[in-house]
């Protein structure tokens, strides 16, 4: 993110996953269902997309996307 220019809109994302992940970078599904964690990384998108002065539509297909490639 940082090479295309929008790591300054992630200052605080580690904070917000904090607790996400296990020390071993597995998802710690006992801490949160996966679909929440999809749901909330989408308006974490759409919010810089805004920021950037795109449509929030930009993020839009990412839940779809990863819930359908990714979830057990």
């Amino acid at each position: 993110m940082e090479r295309l220019g929008l790591g300054r809109h992630f200052m605080g994302l580690a904070a917000q996953l904090d607790g996400v992940f296990g020390v071993d970078g597995v998802f710690a599904h006992d801490r949160l269902r996966f679909v929440d964690f999809v749901d909330d990384v989408e308006e974490l998108l759409e919010e810089v997309a805004w920021k950037e002065g795109r449509d929030k539509k930009a993020a839009d297909g990412f839940e779809k996307y990863m819930l359908q490639h990714y979830s057990g």
